[in-house]
């Protein structure tokens, strides 16, 4: 179905309707003025050189080329569908331990932002292979599906901090896991998981689990990163050493073993980290050696344009509007073709016009594209909005703004900027696209019912979108997750609530029913030996509450 990429431009037509009034009433005129004249045959006779048809003529075809034009510049195009692009690659996952202990700075600037670094830069050379993110603490989360998206992988791993995973430990057998069930179980190779951890708790359910996965072809390397000599721990809101709950300094250190032990079931290597570009290269070496295996994916949506089509037919018609002339006697041929003259130049002045308006749009959104390639954000958002200035409804650039504002981690700008691209846009394709990005911006700002929202109208416009549908079962899942602490969180405080409820009636009526003072019927020596039993009553169950907090004292859980 043809679409138009201006259709604000076909508000030119309005003045059509203006021309055709403008035509009748010159005809009128001619007829009125012709009887005012008198003698009808002198007037044919003066007029004998005019032909009435081709001035209708004239004006049909330039009427037509109007028409024409106006709707040239609304560009008119026919959606073609998504184009395909075959490359080779393979599916790598990383597993990134986030835990506390991964802020020691045994390895400066401290373990976690090195290991981001290496990440990083390894993103930087996999070319066409498929990249994911596993975070993993005291529990693992599935932080990006496998994606061709370089740009958003690195986004992703830049927001990995302890903080996003509230449970704290290092359990890296549901962190293999999570990153074998995010590969294709049909394919058994083209696959490699890369852990980067310092291993600190020994996770014997981790070195069975490799043995497993490598069974099904997916190759595991690791890196260790920290020391065996281990470092503190610096507490970021004191600013000093952690310590345990016995007051001493934490010291974590290196488990290298376990990392080995997990590479050699893995069937992959094993490296101590000394240096980010040493790491890299041999992790390259590592990947460059497995089968790589062809891919088909679908590039962006492409058009046919009818736009130089019709501006040749305008231009045609206009042509022979010249050359025609209502006039037959030679003598008169110039001067009644004042009027062709005039109006042709001017009118390409109006559509050249039109169309350097159009394109000058076009242009700055292809320098914001620029800009953005090459990571100048701030320049692409200006160009963006100069766009916009000139289209206030171009979709692609307000879709494009949304992107630039998303990179410089302006999150509300972006969510706005879809908000706008997903009302301009016409096509569902596109609308999906702005659906998809604004869940990734809610999801990162943890704004999860709008996030689980748009994930859905994206799916609803394309119900095969593979990404749209993992992020939403990730989102659904931290919703399950925070609505069962919120719900722990309350039965907490009903039960401190009860607690206190319990409280209050009892006082009140050691106040308001206070007995009176009775007269003792009790001797003195009866009252010696009842109090005598008390106080040995008393003495048994403190002696027996001492035993049981001897033998079951308590084991606050490790924190990092």
């Amino acid at each position: 179905m043809i679409q138009f990429q201006h259709i604000e431009y076909l508000i030119g037509l309005v003045a059509l309707p203006m021309m055709i009034g403008l035509y009748i009433f010159v005809i009128r005129w001619k007829k009125k003025t012709i009887g005012k004249i008198g003698d009808p045959a002198l007037v044919n006779q003066l007029i004998q050189d005019y032909s009435s048809k081709k001035f209708r003529l004239k004006f049909i075809f330039f009427s037509t080329a109007f028409t024409i034009g106006v709707v040239a510049l609304a560009n008119p195009r026919l959606p073609l569908g998504n184009t395909k692009v075959n490359r080779s690659g393979i599916d790598v996952m990383f597993a990134l331990d986030v835990s506390k202990s991964m802020l020691a700075q045994d390895v400066k600037p401290d373990r976690l932002e090195r290991a981001k670094q290496v990440l990083s830069k390894l993103i930087d050379q996999l070319g066409d292979d498929r990249i994911g993110i596993v975070v993993f603490a005291g529990r693992s989360y599935l932080q990006m599906p496998l994606t061709t998206d370089h740009a958003a992988a690195k986004m992703y791993l830049s927001t990995a901090t302890p903080e996003i995973v509230p449970t704290q430990g290092t359990v890296i057998g549901d962190a293999l896991k999570m990153c074998y069930n995010s590969f294709n179980a049909k394919e058994k190779k083209f696959r490699s998981i890369i852990l980067i951890s310092d291993g600190e708790d020994h996770d014997e359910n981790a070195i069975t689990l490799a043995k497993a996965i490598a069974s099904e072809g997916v190759m595991i390397n690791t890196i260790g990163i920290g020391s065996p000599e281990g470092s503190f721990i610096l507490d970021s809101e004191t600013n000093s050493p952690k310590k345990d709950v016995e007051g001493n300094p934490v010291i974590t250190k290196l488990n290298e073993a376990e990392l080995k032990n997990i590479a050699v079931n893995g069937k992959g290597v094993y490296q101590l980290y000394s240096s980010t570009d040493a790491v890299v290269n041999q992790l390259l070496s590592q990947l460059n050696g497995m089968d790589q295996k062809p891919i088909t994916e679908k590039s962006m949506l492409t058009y046919q344009y009818f736009f130089y089509f019709l501006l040749a037919i305008v231009f045609l018609l206009l042509v022979f509007d010249f050359f025609i002339t209502e006039v037959i006697s030679v003598q008169k041929f110039k001067f009644i073709n004042l009027l062709p003259k005039v109006h042709f130049p001017f009118f390409l002045l109006i559509l050249f016009s039109f169309t350097a308006t159009a394109q000058n749009s076009e242009g700055l959104v292809k320098k914001g594209n620029d800009a953005y390639n090459n990571k100048q954000y701030e320049l692409a958002q200006e160009n963006y909005k100069k766009a916009l200035n000139k289209n206030p409804i171009n979709s692609k650039a307000q879709y494009n703004l949304g992107n630039a504002f998303y990179r410089s981690k302006k999150s509300e700008d972006a969510i706005s900027a879809y908000d706008i691209a997903i009302q301009n846009s016409k096509l569902p394709i596109e609308k999906q696209g702005a659906f998809y990005n604004k869940g990734v911006v809610l999801q990162q700002s943890k704004k999860i019912p709008e996030c689980i929202a748009a994930y859905k109208d994206a799916l609803r416009l394309n119900p095969a979108d593979e990404d749209a549908r993992i992020n939403l079962q990730q989102a659904l899942q931290q919703q399950q997750q925070k609505q069962k602490e919120n719900k722990e969180k309350d039965k907490k405080n009903q039960k401190e609530d009860k607690k206190k409820d319990s409280n209050q009636p009892k006082e009140n009526k050691e106040q308001n029913d206070t007995p009176q003072k009775q007269p003792s019927k009790m001797t003195q020596k009866e009252a010696e030996e009842k109090l005598k039993a008390l106080f040995e009553q008393e003495k048994k169950l403190q002696d027996k509450l001492r035993k049981v907090g001897a033998a079951s004292p308590d084991k606050p859980e490790k924190d990092w």
